[in-house]
């Protein structure tokens, strides 16, 4: 059925975006070769290249033969016309074996000022080719070669060359063109069956050696590449390196590579998708026992204690944030998160209520200072932004926690400036830092940091929730201990 939009006649892509040349399962000639692949081909083109060869040494071949053959008739014409000449014996017989050995039809010298006719049989009427062998070229004398070839006719040639010795200055004899025509189509039908055995030997060593040497290293990787694609997460498919020392060697080492690669990463998601309906089990069990929480907190509102009525919105609030994790964990694993409903909001309380969820208001090592001005004001999401400077300082807080000495520091400070229609915080620990080696894959998930038990989650989600926001997030190795800036543009931004 043709469909409005597709010209007739083009070929519509594959659900996957793939047309069927890119999909072997859809494409009904995949693995059937016109001409029957490279290997043919190859054969073909050997035969080809040797035929072209052995032209351009045939073009050459024929022009010597026919002068080699002219210079041997008129050689022996003329040392024989000169012995004759010299005895003055021009006896019938003679001449008629001297014509007949030659092939001419008539012989003459040249002997100074005097020219003599040695033997004729018959007077030629019209002579259709004149060589003279002084003014031979090999242009002309390629031309001339396949103007008889393709000669049709009963006609006769001349051909003319310096004498070979006696007083005889030049001989000239006349001869029929099929004579020399018949001789160089012999020698043409040699060459080409010389030609035809060169080519069918040289063809079926080049074809043996580049098959064995190309033709099925090629089939090697194409059926590896079959094999693996059965089944990636298969790691005994991977493609065993046969270690040459060339480029398809190199080919080897390449794909076995990518097809590890991919096994182990495939090996991962799988890993990833287990874990996520792992995570989404318990998620859904503990949000009822976050919410059983919240039951008995309320309750505990209405008793008549100072403490109490003090830390239990605190409590709750936070119980409602962790609520609200666990809804967004859920959203997680649907590789999507809730889009920040961004309102104005004061930075500096936000910072004041992750002191108070991480215990830092009264924290007997760590000293916790929020130099957030009380004025400033961002434009984000509440939430995300909470959980984004309580990932940071929780991962700062284990950071110090960790840390057995006395005698060091220990501190974290919030800080924040807005810088035209961007907002600038700095969240910085007194702590041991990031390793250098941890540094690279510092924001992707599941890539953990130095401290013992992460999971590698926190700043991932601290990355994805300031994407979200249109804002960045990078590690400033210049200043001592560990410090991470944001950067958080306005929505006008």
């Amino acid at each position: 059925m043709k469909h409005e939009g597709t010209p007739e006649g083009t070929a519509t892509p594959d659900a996957d975006g793939l047309g069927p040349a890119a999909n072997p399962e859809l494409d009904p000639g995949f693995g059937r070769h016109r001409f029957g692949g490279l290997s043919s081909k190859l054969l073909l083109l050997t035969v080809v290249f040797v035929m072209i060869a052995e032209v351009l040494i045939y073009v050459p071949s024929i022009a010597n033969f026919r002068n080699t053959w002219l210079m041997d008739r008129l050689t022996t014409a003329g040392v024989a016309a000169s012995v004759l000449a010299e005895t003055n014996t021009l006896a019938p017989r003679l001449q008629e074996e001297l014509l007949k050995t030659t092939g001419a039809v008539a012989i003459a010298l040249d002997q100074g000022a005097q020219r003599r006719l040695i033997a004729m049989s018959n007077v030629p009427t019209q002579v259709d080719f004149v060589v003279d062998m002084a003014e031979v070229t090999p242009l002309t004398s390629i031309l001339g070669s396949f103007a008889i070839l393709t000669y049709r006719g009963d006609g006769v040639m001349r051909a003319v060359a310096a004498g070979q010795m006696g007083h005889t200055e030049r001989v000239d004899i006349v001869f029929p063109v099929a004579l020399l025509q018949q001789d160089m189509l012999a020698f043409s039908g040699r060459i080409l069956a010389l030609s035809l055995m060169i080519s069918g030997i040289t063809a079926a060593l080049v074809y043996i050696t580049l098959r064995a040497i190309f033709i099925r290293p090629l089939r090697r990787l194409t059926r590896s590449m079959e094999q693996f694609a059965e089944n990636p997460e298969d790691g005994s498919r991977i493609i065993k390196v046969s270690g040459r020392r060339d480029e398809l060697g190199d080919a080897e080492i390449r794909l076995a590579a990518m097809e590890e690669a991919l096994s182990r990463a495939l090996h991962q998601k799988q890993r990833l998708a287990d874990l996520g309906l792992a995570v989404s089990k318990i998620n859904h069990d503990l949000r009822n026992l976050l919410a059983s929480a919240q039951l008995f907190l309320e309750r505990l509102e209405h008793v008549p204690d100072p403490t109490v009525n003090r830390l239990a919105p605190k409590i709750l609030a936070t119980l409602d944030r962790a609520v609200g994790y666990t809804q967004a964990v859920m959203a997680y694993g649907k590789a999507q998160e809730r889009a920040p409903q961004r309102r104005l909001i004061a930075l500096h309380r936000v910072g004041e209520d992750v002191a108070d969820v991480l215990g830092l208001v009264d924290h007997d090592t760590i000293q916790f200072e929020n130099r957030i001005g009380e004025t400033l004001e961002v434009d984000a999401d509440p939430e995300q932004i909470f959980r984004v400077l309580l990932n940071l300082t929780r991962n700062a807080v284990q950071a110090l926690e960790a840390e057995r000495d006395g005698t060091l520091v220990r501190r974290i400070s919030l800080s924040a400036e807005r810088q035209a229609n961007c907002v600038h915080i700095e969240v910085h620990d007194t702590g041991p830092g990031i390793p250098e080696n941890t540094q690279k894959g510092l924001f992707k998930a599941f890539h953990s940091g130095a401290k013992a038990g992460g999971v590698g989650l926190g700043l991932a989600i601290v990355a994805e929730l300031l994407r979200a926001h249109g804002g960045v997030i990078e590690l400033d190795c210049d200043q001592p201990g560990t410090c991470f800036k944001i950067q958080l543009p306005d929505r006008t931004a």
